[in-house]
């Protein structure tokens, strides 16, 4: 990766293992975090929160939301006197992005009935579901937390964002549960890309809005920049699809979107192409569903859905949704690095 992104996600994680401290836990920190708390509140306590969210945090993940929030702040700051000042905001705030992006792979987990997460048992299987869903739902507030120190007219246009986006969030969710919980229903193919906007663009989008914003862009461009940011959520979100379905997922079992049920793009672009196979499909979930990952029934679905075109025309869709994006990008701040490293971060992705 270019160095440049480097030295980024090196500030970054140092940010983000700041506000996600080591047990002991400063009080400092843990005034920031809960306010004032009676003396029978414990290290012991707070460590039920803390340590399931960490684990997850520690455990990976690409970075690229949170870097591409700083990427947003450096383009729509290209000009400004106080570049360097809102810059060094940007990172401080990027426990707000990586958090919330936690969060929801703590819940989506618990949902799709996943066992593991990059690699490691999800935390509702090394944890319990109960620590597992409080922690996570912390964490959604705990995010927030590194906006105490933002000056009160920025911070209220920053939580407002947040809060609008959690919803969008939840929404999609919503939309994904409904049909992968019915083996037989299947939406369309505008349906999945609406709810992948919410479940998967919202991420992306909080991280641009948040980005420009804090770079001092105007509302017009942090609007514009969302939109982009969301398209180019989509499109990994349907890149994560193809490779579920081929490779396998880092830290996954290959065709474990088979077993959880998802109506993912590729599975709709097959049945436009073959809708004589939809009841084969579906027979290959509920199989998968009560079998599990070793079921056969994972490789006849990944077999068939290999046999057409539409594992090629989702690699096409993503890759335009997200050259699309970064072009608009760059039409937004022409001439910044900011803009031209975000092309190169999707690009190398």
């Amino acid at each position: 990766m270019n160095t440049h992104f480097t030295s980024r996600l090196e500030k970054i994680e140092a940010v983000l293992r700041e506000n996600l401290p080591e047990i002991p836990y400063a009080s400092a920190w843990q005034t920031k975090a809960f306010g004032k708390t009676d003396s029978a509140v414990t290290t012991e306590h707070i460590a039920e929160l803390v340590e399931p969210c960490k684990i997850l945090v520690a455990s990976g993940g690409k970075r690229w939301r949170p870097l591409f929030a700083v990427l947003c702040a450096e383009a729509a700051s290209a000009s400004a006197e106080n570049r360097n000042e809102r810059i060094a905001q940007a990172y401080a705030i990027t426990p707000l992005i990586e958090f919330v992006h936690t969060a929801s792979l703590i819940h989506d987990d618990i949902e799709d009935g996943a066992d593991m997460r990059r690699g490691k048992p999800a935390v509702h299987i090394s944890r319990g579901i109960d620590t597992a869903l409080n922690a996570g739902s912390w964490l959604y507030f705990q995010a927030a937390a590194c906006l105490q120190d933002v000056e009160p007219a920025l911070k209220a246009l920053l939580y407002d964002v947040l809060m609008t986006e959690l919803r969008r969030l939840h929404l999609g969710q919503a939309m994904d549960i409904s049909w992968h919980k019915d083996n037989a229903k299947l939406p369309s193919v505008e349906e999945y890309l609406a709810m992948t906007a919410l479940k998967t663009g919202t991420l992306a989008s909080l991280s641009a809005h948040c980005g420009v914003l804090i770079g001092g862009g105007t509302a017009q461009q942090a609007d514009q920049t969302a939109e982009a940011a969301a398209a180019i959520g989509v499109g990994f979100q349907i890149r994560d699809d193809i490779i579920n379905l081929t490779t396998g997922n880092a830290g996954k079992k290959r065709g474990d979107d088979i077993v959880e049920g998802k109506k993912s793009l590729p599975v709709l672009y097959h049945i436009q192409e073959r809708p004589e196979d939809f009841e084969k499909l579906a027979a290959c979930f509920k199989q998968a569903s009560a079998e599990g990952i070793e079921s056969s029934a994972v490789e006849k679905a990944i077999t068939l859905l290999s046999a057409g075109g539409a594992l090629e025309k989702a690699s096409v869709k993503s890759s335009n949704l997200i050259a699309d994006a970064c072009k608009k990008i760059e039409t937004l701040y022409p001439d910044t690095e900011g803009a031209a490293l975000i092309t190169e971060l999707f690009s190398a992705m």
